[in-house]
């Protein structure tokens, strides 16, 4: 037995590297990496070509923690069929978001909030982040406002009209260890501050229905600021308005993009799913019940909100109010 294992050991050690075969995965097929690139890492790691060399003078996980090394290389696996083809198998980094420092620096981060630089192979379409702060090295806030950043960014991405409508997120600070976002929409003369990423999905979903119901009718240009941030309602802040010939195509603009998410509701699961128990009134005051909670938006003929009587709700219950 003993004499088995040894003879089958040295035939090992004789053995050489027949080929190599390398494969690339990526969730969106859009790779930032290619072939050639693997192949030339793993070429320098083994001093010269793969082909032909010893099986026992190829060091797997070294090559292994090699690859993964590259920012845009998520893990790597390499292992040697019973035909002594290396079989090299690399999993991509996918970006969800790209970022602007405040000094005007850019780069990505990918689900695990890890930095990727830009490639000079292609650019990822995800949602635009701007107003970073400028440092080498993260701090505790850095990372936390780094993980907002990716709450918000997945759920854009996720769903089919915010995505196709989110222009850009500004990063405002708001004090130490606080910061908000501001959404610029590709569709419309306004913008909306959106807070912090708590509570994201139900602040997303209570624009669309303000959009739906109420800025499809009135036009886009209405109220240039619009202001998601607290829970149960969305306050409008009336200024000066565009002109009347913008104010049409705007609407004429967002209707087409509600009705394209109509559409893809049917075509696409991560569609938008039109907000439950929020239905705002289209009128000058738009009023939400919710049990025991009433909040108001503020008269449009001002530019401060109605002072609101809150309690503190359990469950929210929307109501239409009629119009008379």
């Amino acid at each position: 037995m003993i004499t088995l294992l040894l003879a089958a050991i040295g035939r090992k050690k004789k053995e050489l590297c027949s080929d190599y075969e390398v494969t690339i995965k990526g969730t969106q097929n859009n790779f930032f990496v290619d072939k050639k690139d693997i192949v030339k890492l793993l070429t320098a790691a083994c001093d010269g070509e793969i082909k032909g060399q010893h099986l026992t003078e190829i060091k797997m996980r070294k090559l292994e923690e090699l690859l993964e090394d590259n920012e845009w290389i998520q893990r790597a696996e390499l292992w040697f069929d019973n035909k002594n083809i290396l079989k090299v198998i690399v999993t991509e980094r996918e970006p969800i978001a790209r970022i602007f420092t405040t000094a005007g620096n850019s780069f990505y981060i990918d689900s695990s909030t890890k930095k990727m630089r830009l490639s000079d192979k292609m650019s990822a379409r995800v949602p635009v982040f701007t107003g970073f702060p400028e440092k080498k090295l993260w701090t505790g806030n850095d990372s936390a406002l780094a993980h907002d950043i990716k709450t918000i960014a997945l759920y854009v991405q996720q769903n089919n009209f915010w995505n196709s409508q989110v222009s850009q997120l500004d990063i405002t600070n708001c004090g130490y260890n606080c910061w908000q976002f501001e959404m610029v929409p590709l569709v419309g003369n306004h913008t909306v501050r959106l807070g912090n990423a708590e509570n994201i999905e139900e602040k997303f979903n209570r624009l669309f229905t303000f959009y739906k119901q109420v800025l499809s009718k009135t036009g886009f240009d209405k109220y240039p600021v619009l202001d998601v941030e607290f829970d149960g309602q969305v306050i409008g802040v009336k200024e000066k308005t565009t002109n009347k010939i913008d104010s049409i195509q705007l609407r004429r603009n967002v209707e087409k993009l509600l009705q394209q998410s109509r559409a893809a509701q049917y075509d696409s699961i991560g569609a938008i799913n039109p907000p439950r128990n929020y239905t705002p009134t289209v009128n000058d005051s738009t009023t939400v019940e919710e049990n025991n909670k009433t909040t108001t938006t503020p008269d449009m003929n001002t530019k401060k909100p109605v002072p609101v009587k809150t309690t503190n709700p359990t469950k929210p219950k929307a109501v239409m109010k009629k119009r008379e």
